[in-house]
């Protein structure tokens, strides 16, 4: 039988052009794929810009509005940048009839919320009493008050002196993974994760107990050996590693006021019902006065509280379409001028 060369070639050209065609449909579809990604990484790169963008742009409204609070000689959450009626001479001042919501920038908007650190405790100014009174209050157990506030004034200390119940850099070169005591302030609340004798549930205030029909109630002595903790709040509910030092008596929340040492039920009570009285009370002696605190008591707690905040968290939530980005930043304000210290993308 013969085969025909020609007819051969032919086959063979024709297997080459499939091939061809192919390889090159193949490079085709991987090349749009490609284009495809880089466009949706354009647009994505721009939107992230323009997200940023209204998130810092609701910072500085944030602190222009601060900026104008910033003479008064006290601050308080009757006031427009805690969401209040106002207070004082801001109700005729340009904020009045001003929102944090909704304020429109460029092709979205952006909405505020603004959380004075002043309102907290400064974890890095605490001293040996206030930690035990906060410890206390929480709920927390004899041993556990000695070791943690012990080791928390060790780990901010610049020396290698160990407290009596504390620890330094020996003791936590022994564990795994092994690290250093800081010896110096600390910058972020979660460091105290790290510090002996806190726990997870001491630093949240979270437990399988708080959520059982039948958790304990706060009596103020702490847990029996082996019975699992409960308790009150968190150590990040009422410290904080950014303020002036002084707790803002007019913005604090109760569980604050709890851990300050002088106070009760009863004079905090009071101290809230006259922050918050027609016309308010903004003097730190006359708030003491009205809460019943006999002067001895007033004289210790004065040197734990203000009347006045300067330090700010704001949450600046960025809205374009359906999408949002939530920045946070923090601000010091000294009188009328506010700068920003740091800020970044949160969610």
């Amino acid at each position: 039988m013969r085969i025909s060369l020609a007819r051969n070639h032919r086959a063979f050209a024709v297997i080459v052009v499939l091939v061809a065609v192919t390889v090159l449909a193949m490079m085709a579809g991987a090349f749009a794929y490609s284009m495809k990604i880089e466009t949706k990484l354009a647009a994505n790169t721009n939107d992230d810009e323009q997200f940023y963008w209204i998130g810092r742009g609701g910072v500085d409204r944030a602190c222009w509005w601060l900026a104008l609070e910033g003479n008064q000689p006290y601050s308080s959450r009757q006031q427009y940048w805690a969401g209040g009626p106002g207070d004082g001479p801001e109700t005729n001042g340009p904020l009045a009839g001003e929102s944090l919501s909704g304020y429109q920038i460029g092709q979205g908007s952006v909405s505020l919320s603004l959380n004075e650190l002043e309102s907290k405790i400064n974890i890095n100014r605490a001293d040996e009493q206030l930690l035990k009174q906060v410890l206390t209050t929480q709920g927390a157990d004899a041993n556990e008050i000695s070791v943690v506030s012990d080791s928390i004034l060790d780990w901010l200390d610049p020396d290698d002196n160990t407290r009596p119940a504390g620890a330094e850099s020996d003791y936590y070169l022994g564990l795994t993974p092994s690290y250093y005591a800081k010896n110096a302030p600390i910058d972020n609340l979660d460091e105290l994760l790290l510090v002996k004798g806190v726990t997870r549930d001491m630093y949240t205030g979270e437990s399988s107990a708080a959520s059982t029909p039948l958790a304990r109630h706060q009596l103020g002595f702490g847990h029996a050996p082996g019975q699992e903790a409960n308790y009150a709040f968190g150590l990040r509910d009422v410290f904080t590693s950014f303020s002036q030092g002084q707790v803002n008596i007019l913005t604090a929340e109760e569980k604050v006021l709890q851990c300050l040492p002088g106070l009760d039920t009863a004079s905090i009570q009071a101290i809230e019902t006259a922050r918050d009285s027609d016309p308010p009370v903004r003097n730190i002696g006359q708030l003491l006065a009205a809460a019943g605190v006999n002067p001895q008591t007033s004289g210790q707690v004065g040197g734990y509280v203000g009347v006045i905040g300067n330090t700010y968290e704001i949450h600046a939530t960025a809205t374009i379409g359906q999408l949002s980005h939530e920045y946070t930043a923090v601000v010091f304000r000294s009188g009328p001028n506010v700068q920003v210290v740091s800020f970044y993308r949160s969610k």
